[in-house]
């Protein structure tokens, strides 16, 4: 399987049935092999060490509020992954990451609401693992790299966040409109980091990057891409694509990454 990252953008898109980033998702999930589980690493479960979950029937986690009420009564009905559960604890484990479940933590909107979109039949067994929030970059690389193996047992591995991510500087009266230069220059920035598959430049994004302190004030929705692209560049340098691009509400970058380490540049 390829492995992939997505830019989740705001909650209201569980509701769209239209737009670019939606229909863009759609697409995307056309055109992967049908997973056999689809394993998620989202911004919005920040839990250190790696815990993982659910492995039993749990509902989702409306974790946003000032939203349509409509939001708040999406369902995603995909079944939990308790055989997925086991490999992951045990592949955590391995490589000494710790891991603890949580089997009835439902899915949180980093990621019901594009698999919403992605596997709209809510057929394919789904897990999520947590991430920690200010620890050494280091430790993400590590993650993907333990959850390496999956792929090649029909998993998609899946991060969620955004390649930009500041709520402070968002413009939400006009969502297609102007970007901002800084947001912009990060945006390039880290494409060219994964054009050279530069996991080191791209795990020193704090330092290295223009705008990363505006681009990111917390690392939250960052680094769930690095682990994914660690995932991914255990097999060598992979091809990477960019199924959706764009922005919304002015620096918001809404970029997905399709990393396939089958195919090399």
């Amino acid at each position: 399987m390829p492995v992939g990252f997505i830019g989740h953008g705001a909650p209201t898109l569980g509701l769209e049935k239209k737009g670019p980033a939606v229909e863009a998702w759609k697409a995307w999930g056309q055109s992967l092999p049908v997973p056999k589980a689809v394993l998620v690493i989202s911004a919005h479960w920040l839990e250190r060490p790696a815990h993982l979950g659910p492995t039993h029937q749990a509902g989702l986690i409306y974790d946003f509020y000032g939203f349509p009420d409509e939001l708040y009564q999406v369902s995603y009905p995909a079944p939990p992954a308790p055989e997925l559960g086991k490999r992951v604890f045990s592949l955590l484990a391995e490589n000494g990451l710790k891991p603890i479940t949580s089997p009835t933590r439902g899915l949180d909107h980093g990621a019901w609401v594009p698999l919403l979109h992605l596997f709209p039949k809510a057929d394919i067994p789904i897990l999520q693992v947590s991430i920690g929030s200010r620890v050494p970059m280091e430790e993400h690389l590590a993650l993907g790299r333990a959850l390496a193996p999956l792929r090649a047992e029909g998993v998609f591995i899946l991060g969620s966040g955004n390649l930009t991510h500041n709520l402070g500087r968002v413009s939400f009266g006009d969502r297609y409109g102007h970007v901002e230069s800084w947001a912009e220059e990060f945006d390039q920035w880290a494409v060219e980091k994964l054009e050279s598959f530069d996991l080191e430049g791209l795990a020193h994004y704090a330092r290295e990057a223009p705008g990363a302190r505006l681009a990111h004030p917390t690392d939250d929705h960052y680094t769930p891409l690095l682990a994914a692209a660690a995932a991914a560049g255990v097999a060598g340098k992979p091809r990477v694509r960019y199924p959706h691009t764009g922005f919304e509400y002015g620096t918001l970058s809404m970029r997905c990454v399709e990393f396939d380490p089958s195919l090399t540049p």
